[in-house]
């Protein structure tokens, strides 16, 4: 890897990824950004990977993008290198929502906007009591992005999406497995464990779990537009919400 904020381990024939830069709550950089896809792509190579566990270092998951970024993309969301830099940010969940194994996040602290967006992209989720869940896009004056509502919708519906990603309702550990956000809910210390449990299980077939989870994924995925399409429906209406004046 190019630095210690993404780390890959390899445990068996499961590969954790790790968010590693606590002292800004793991929020994502276009750097950073980078770091997980080639992560990933490392994951894809090595056929004898079976699942992933995706997990961050201290009090957060993931807090989002990065605020300088934000703020830096803000001054001109279509300048080339700040639609780079978002589309980075992009690209790293997406690509987490691509890796041929089955994927895990492991959820402690809080997720927020993008952060969102990456636990959304795991194929389970299991989080922590305690964990705060928040799609904090519209707080911060911006369009959510990178195909959220799609990715929220498509867990816990119409109704708890609109709560979630317009109303600003944030969602805790035992309120994310009610809804269909997360499989599971356990205290914090307890969290990562569990997701390398599952992990190690369905990693015992590196084959049969990457063909499972392809297929599942086709039959399961986005509802009515594609993911994919959903993105580019949202990429503008974000880059407009940030170029205006901060209400």
């Amino acid at each position: 890897m190019a630095s210690d904020e993404v780390l890959l381990e390899v445990d068996g024939a499961v590969a954790v990824v790790t968010l590693n830069a606590p002292e800004r709550r793991n929020a994502l950089t276009p750097a950073m950004a980078a770091e997980l896809i080639a992560a990933f792509d490392e994951v894809d190579a090595r056929t004898e990977l079976g699942a992933v566990v995706v997990r961050g270092v201290g009090r957060s998951f993931c807090a989002g993008g990065d605020v300088q970024t934000l703020t830096d993309a803000g001054r001109d969301p279509a300048a080339p290198d700040a639609y780079a830099g978002m589309g980075a940010i992009y690209d790293s969940f997406y690509r987490l929502g691509q890796v041929h194994a089955p994927t895990i996040a492991a959820v402690r602290g809080s997720a927020v906007g993008a952060g969102m967006n990456l636990l959304l992209a795991a194929d389970l989720r299991i989080v922590a009591r305690d964990a705060r869940l928040l799609c904090g896009f519209l707080k911060r004056g911006m369009h959510p992005g990178g195909g959220h509502f799609v990715l929220l919708s498509r867990l816990v519906g119409r109704e708890a999406a609109a709560a979630m990603a317009l109303f600003g309702e944030e969602v805790d550990g035992e309120t994310a497995v009610r809804l269909g956000l997360a499989w599971e809910t356990l205290d914090d210390d307890a969290v990562e464990d569990r997701a390398l449990e599952l992990a190690a299980r369905v990693a015992r077939d590196p084959s049969l779990a990457r063909v499972a989870a392809a297929n599942f994924r086709k039959e399961t995925g986005p509802p009515h537009v594609s993911w994919e399409i959903a993105t580019q429906f949202e990429r503008p209406a974000q880059m407009w919400s940030m170029r205006r004046p901060a209400p």
